[in-house]
């Protein structure tokens, strides 16, 4: 039996060789099996993979396992939702027809416990980010994913994983308090649009802002810290998994 809990994670990188950051994977496993099984919903904020790209006769055996948890969510009742990011905009009928995960896209926006969200990953966000956002429609090409399909997976999945590893640098160098608050100004114009809760990814830095009834949440990271949003009666909160232990509040900034 499911309750109309529903939990909100991004930024996981699986696949993506980090010093330090190796029991991620097992980390964020056991999460998903004891505590969001038995919830409505999961939303996947993007990037949970370092790399995705859907080759017809081929799946990345350092994936076999996520993806294998979260068919066992959905067997069990949880609907899985996946908003494409940066790093996993090429999600396919594999995980669509075969998992059974909704893949709704890019910008989301949807109802959910009587709150109007909006759903983002947060790439190109920042004013700052036109080369990229001119890269991303390349990248995104229909054309260009099908020739980097033809390439072998042992060639195509190391080459991705270069360009990957530069994107995940490039982020650390760029993120400041400054485009922090870029991201947050843009999530004030989706409320003051008309959604009452907006949830992006990207930044690896959890937040919860409150305009008097209105939500802005980042869900953070699953790669240092293990930051994820729950929404349970139109509510939302922000936890840190602690393995081991209970997890722990991330209070919320109020903003007039």
């Amino acid at each position: 039996m499911t309750t109309q809990r529903a939990f909100f994670i991004s930024d996981a990188h699986l696949g993506a060789r980090i010093p330090t950051c190796e029991a991620r994977q097992e980390h964020l496993l056991q999460f998903l099996r004891s505590t969001v099984s038995g919830s409505s919903d999961l939303f996947i904020l993007g990037d949970l993979f370092d790399f995705w790209i859907e080759y017809r006769f081929a799946i990345r055996p350092d994936y076999f396992r996520a993806v294998h948890a979260l068919a066992d969510l959905i067997d069990n009742g949880t609907r899985v939702h996946y908003v494409v990011g940066n790093h996993d905009f090429a999600l396919g009928s594999f995980l669509r027809d075969t998992v059974g995960i909704d893949l709704p896209g890019d910008h989301v926006d949807m109802t959910l416990q009587g709150k109007k969200l909006h759903l983002y990953h947060g790439d190109g966000i920042v004013k700052a980010d036109a080369g990229y956002r001119v890269l991303k429609r390349v990248l995104r090409n229909p054309a260009g994913q099908r020739f980097y399909r033809m390439l072998h997976p042992n060639l195509g999945i190391p080459l991705a994983g270069l360009f990957s590893g530069s994107s995940r640098k490039l982020l650390r160098l760029r993120i400041n308090n400054e485009r922090i608050a870029e991201y947050r100004a843009a999530a004030k114009s989706y409320l003051d649009a008309g959604s009452d809760v907006v949830v992006f990814g990207h930044t690896h830095a959890p937040e919860l802002s409150q305009w008097g009834e209105k939500t802005y949440c980042n869900s953070g990271q699953w790669i240092r810290r293990y930051t994820y949003a729950i929404m349970e009666d139109g509510v939302m909160s922000l936890w840190e998994h602690s393995p081991g232990a209970n997890p722990t509040p991330i209070q919320a900034t109020c903003w007039k």
